[in-house]
């Protein structure tokens, strides 16, 4: 290949609304957009790849649609929508960290922080690369197929053109944290064409170097500093650089690599920027070294990390037909719509290992994911993109110890904990200011909440929320149980006391009634508050407010003897958790009291279940021991919610039905999610991200219904607790025949099964730090008792 030197010339729409502990941060000073590291190469040749787990399509995706049909790829820092056009193919990138706004400490005179991209901010892209390929328009190309290899984590593209096969493959690598676009071909073909990189914020790329790079650099008004980086590395030909792009001509192969990302730091203490950081050296130190292997040993490298997550799971739900199989993505997920149309548990496995691979591809060892995770099509995400914590940042973490995925996790846990000075500060200095709705009404704060919204600054938007302190510390709290880690243990310990503190400031004493012996008695209940998303706004002792403080209270008690401290502030929360109002059954309705009164005071079909959190995601109520008028009394209030809604809605609903042991619902629920999404409808897109309607001209990809229905599934074939595993409870009819393996169990278990006809034939458990539990499958329980890495044979 010859370089040809050539003197380059220097060249929301309106968002969519909504009706310190010091000591924390010892790991807060690594950047997300970190200095390159020493890079393990293997030498193994690379696995084959299957079908069963390949989206594919018989045409690009057109750039007008990317968000609903182009193919995501990540490494859990950068991720892009690969358009697939072998023309002018298309990546639109996105880098976790390229968010606008601030701290947004302010209350406007409603009490709200302010929620606009100008004050609370919004995940925006990063870049667009296109690579110009000429003489390849899709009329005159034969045999072409676009797909997503989620097994290998590659977006590929193959077709034939005068005799020459073609092949284009595309990843984002987590080892080298670069994106790469590889150009390869069968039969003396060459490539002649030239990339693009252009800016996402009115940025003009310039080409630079003797060997030449495509880049851009910008800063944004909060002080940001950003830079996208792209170079070309041929086989054969010419590379040259000019003003409008880097051009290549006659060359037999060719590996484009991108790079880019922030100056953004996790550390509150720098103001979460390194001003030191030059993010477009850093980028370009990092395609340099990426460069430097062999395509295929870099390919290799790729792989393996991203096979080493993956393969932790295998599932099988059943085969379909061979007709099912012939049929692309598109086309069988509106197959499997139609009326009376058979099971087709295949693709139904593929929508499961989908959100697993969006797992790996959005949550690495970086900021955690989103209402969108890494991937826009637009700088005006519905709702910035931001993190929502009354139900959105919570399902989108349910997934990960379910599926083999543990360490996935760990991002969520590194957010809160970069987070939590400024969540803390905040709650001190405006949550009892008076335009706060939601304030202590006895002058009391302590400890830390958040708002309903999140964003990557310790900046709060919308309404204060104040359940959102205790609804995280679930998700931390049960990351525990099912790993068992003691150091993610110590690690969250004080984020649940500064939790339990803000609860202990904020109950209230108020008199109610015994049913059970007619006198008096005093209870503690939550101060005015809210039942997201429905209902008044100052309503006291909400059921979803009970259960949240109940369950907190008693994991900081778990916590503290397990980690032998704070006994005496683990006795002070025992004995509030003890006089807690607990929800009652309606009179009126026969359903689980959503509010502290027998009338419904909204939607009967409300998107949200906020009064079932204690039925899941919480353990106070349980089919196996809570009494059968509870049980009665949860099932009623589910049946009334409608099984119809958003993706995450129907996904939430399918979760409860499945610990009700009711596997049609659930089924139902999920096959409701697998709707093909036209015309703006709710359902899955062409692509499998989940979109809903928004109103008759306007839909919005909302990425948590792609996390918390394959959570369904999971919790359709084992539902756990501490000290139980239960399997197969809501096996639905098409999934017959099927197995799994790696699938989490809390207690610090993972089980590998087959099942046919319904009944388990082959049961292994493995302890990842559990000691005892009982597995129940059909009329039969054994006590398993495991040290940390055993496993025991149980059929």
């Amino acid at each position: 290949m010859k370089h040809e030197d050539e003197s380059p010339s220097a060249s929301r729409r309106q968002f969519l609304k909504m009706s310190g502990l010091a000591g924390l941060l010892p790991l807060m000073g690594m950047p997300v957009f970190s200095a390159c590291a020493a890079v393990s190469r293997p030498t193994e040749p690379l696995p084959p790849g299957s079908n069963k787990l390949a989206l594919w399509y018989p045409a690009p995706s057109s750039e007008a649609n990317v968000l609903r049909e182009g193919l995501p790829i990540g490494n859990g820092r950068i991720g892009a929508l690969v358009g697939g056009d072998p023309l002018r193919d298309f990546l639109y990138v996105t880098d976790g960290s390229m968010w606008l706004g601030g701290r947004n400490a302010v209350l406007d005179e409603k009490g709200q922080f302010g929620y606009a991209t100008t004050d609370f901010g919004s995940l925006v892209m990063l870049a667009k690369l296109y690579l110009q390929v000429d003489g390849h328009d899709i009329a005159g190309l034969e045999d072409f197929r676009r797909e997503l290899d989620m097994a290998r984590g590659v977006v590929r593209m193959s077709y034939r053109k005068a005799g020459v096969r073609y092949r284009r493959e595309v990843y984002a690598s987590h080892p080298d944290d670069v994106i790469v676009v590889r150009l390869s071909q069968e039969g003396g073909g060459r490539y002649s064409g030239v990339l693009d990189l252009q800016g996402a914020h009115g940025e003009i790329a310039r080409t630079e170097g003797r060997v030449p790079a495509r880049l851009f650099d910008g800063t944004f008004d909060n002080g940001l500093k950003y830079a996208a980086v792209a170079r070309i590395e041929a086989s054969g030909g010419t590379v040259r650089g000019a003003a409008d792009g880097v051009h290549f001509k006659d060359c037999d192969a060719l590996t484009v690599v991108f790079c880019g990302g922030t100056n953004y730091v996790p550390d509150p203490r720098r103001n979460y920027m390194d001003a030191t950081i030059d993010p477009a050296a850093r980028a370009l130190s990092k395609i340099e070294a990426a460069l430097k292997p062999s395509p295929d040993a870099l390919l290799r490298t790729h792989v393996a990390d991203h096979a080493r997550l993956f393969d932790t799971m295998h599932v099988d739900l059943g085969t379909s037909t061979p007709e099912q199989r012939s049929l692309d993505t598109w086309a069988r997920l509106q197959a499997r719509a139609q009326a009376a149309s058979a099971p087709d548990p295949e693709l139904e496995a593929s929508y499961l290992q989908f959100g697993r691979y969006l797992t790996i591809a959005g949550s690495r060892d970086k900021l955690p994911t989103g209402l969108q995770g890494l991937w826009l099509s637009d700088n005006a995400p519905p709702w910035m993109g931001d993190y929502h914590t009354d139900i959105n940042i919570q399902m989108n973490y349910w997934l990960p110890d379910r599926a083999a995925l543990s360490s996935c996790f760990d991002a969520l846990t590194d957010y809160c904990l970069s987070q939590i000075d400024s969540w803390t500060a905040l709650t001190r200095q405006l949550f009892n200011d008076p335009r706060n709705g939601f304030r202590n009404s006895s002058g009391k704060v302590a400890g830390w909440t958040v708002a309903f919204s999140t964003n990557i600054y310790g900046g709060n938007g919308w309404w204060w929320h104040p359940g959102a302190s205790a609804w995280l510390c679930n998700n931390l709290w049960q990351h525990y149980e099912y790993t068992q880690d003691r150091r993610h243990l110590e690690r969250i310990h004080p984020l649940l006391k500064g939790a339990c503190e803000f609860w202990e400031a904020r109950l209230i004493p108020t008199q109610v009634t015994d049913p059970a012996t007619g006198h008096a008695r005093e209870v503690l209940i939550d101060d005015a508050d809210y039942s997201p998303e429905q209902g008044p706004t100052d309503a006291k002792g909400n059921t979803y407010a009970q259960e949240l403080a109940w369950d907190l209270f008693g994991h900081f008690r778990e916590s503290s003897a397990l980690l032998g401290r704070d006994a005496d502030a683990a006795s002070r929360f025992t004995a509030l958790r003890e006089k807690l109002y607990l929800p009652r059954i309606s009179e009126k309705t026969g359903w689980l009291e959503e509010w502290m009164t027998p009338d419904n005071l909204g939607e009967v079909t409300h998107r949200h279940l906020s009064p079932l959190f204690g039925f899941f995601p919480g353990d106070r109520i349980r089919l196996e021991d809570s009494p059968p008028e509870l049980i009665q009394a949860v099932t009623r209030l589910l049946t009334a919610r409608g099984m119809t809604g958003f993706g995450w809605g129907c996904a939430w609903r399918a979760i409860c039905w499945a610990r009700l042991k009711n596997a049609d619902n659930a089924y139902r629920l999920l096959l409701t999610n697998l709707l093909p999404a036209m015309n703006h409808s709710n359902g899955t897109t062409a692509n499998f991200f989940d979109f809903y309607q928004l109103d008759e001209n306007a839909d919005a990809f909302q990425i948590d219904a792609n996390y918390g229905t394959p959570t369904a599934m999971l919790e359709m074939l084992l539902y756990s607790r501490p000290g139980r595993i239960e399997l197969l409870p809501a096996l639905p009819k098409a999934w017959r025949d099927g197995s799994i393996t790696g699938l989490g169990a809390r207690g610090g278990f993972q089980v590998d099964m087959t099942w046919r006809n319904g009944k388990v034939t082959a049961l292994t458990v493995r302890s990842v730090g559990g000691e005892k539990t009982d597995v129940v499958f059909g009329d039969r329980s054994h006590s398993v008792s495991l040290r940390a890495g055993e496993s025991k044979v149980l059929l």
